[in-house]
């Protein structure tokens, strides 16, 4: 009866992230693929300069990952609130500024695989200090920040349970 529990909410993770748009999914596998250190994102991911760029500036972007994981926020005073949401909202914001992600569940999925289910209470506020930085563009901010529901923005508690699926890149096969 538990598998059956499992299995139905990995099935839910599996069509939210296909809810996702192609660009959305993507720029998720990669962000994975770096910020786990899953796999070689330059041989796998980089298709140009640009690209190439990129994604040394998002290994660079996400060097904190390892530290935030480390300061869960049971071990966070009010004092201390600013180390962690400063290194948190800088790093969204870095994800957001790449225009690949577009709302708020593209995020949260995001960012519930690179610092696990711990993290949930934190997300709604990182994504709107991230998606209301001047260095969001406008259009892209008001998008951003009309994406997240006031459920998600309000609610009273949240899931411990650690996410079970991770999308990983697929090579396409030759036909």
């Amino acid at each position: 009866m538990a598998y059956m529990g499992t299995a139905t909410l990995t099935i839910g993770e599996l069509r939210e992230f296909a809810s996702f748009t192609s660009c959305e999914q993507r720029y998720i596998r990669r962000s994975l693929d770096i910020g786990l250190g899953r796999q070689d994102a330059f041989k796998i991911w980089a298709r140009d300069a640009d690209e190439m760029a990129s994604i040394r500036n998002q290994y660079a972007a996400y060097q904190d990952l390892k530290r935030l994981r480390t300061m869960r926020p049971y071990d966070i005073a009010f004092k201390d609130i600013d180390v962690f949401m400063g290194k948190l909202v800088r790093i969204a914001a870095f994800d957001l500024a790449q225009d690949k992600i577009e709302s708020f569940s593209a995020f949260r999925f995001l960012y519930e695989r690179l610092l696990g289910a711990w993290a949930r209470p934190w997300l709604p506020g990182a994504f709107c200090g991230a998606a209301a930085l001047p260095q969001i563009r406008p259009d892209k901010r008001k998008t951003l920040l009309h994406s997240i529901s006031e459920a998600a923005a309000t609610a009273p508690g949240w899931s411990d349970r650690e996410p079970s699926f991770y999308p990983e890149f697929i090579e396409k096969e030759a036909a």
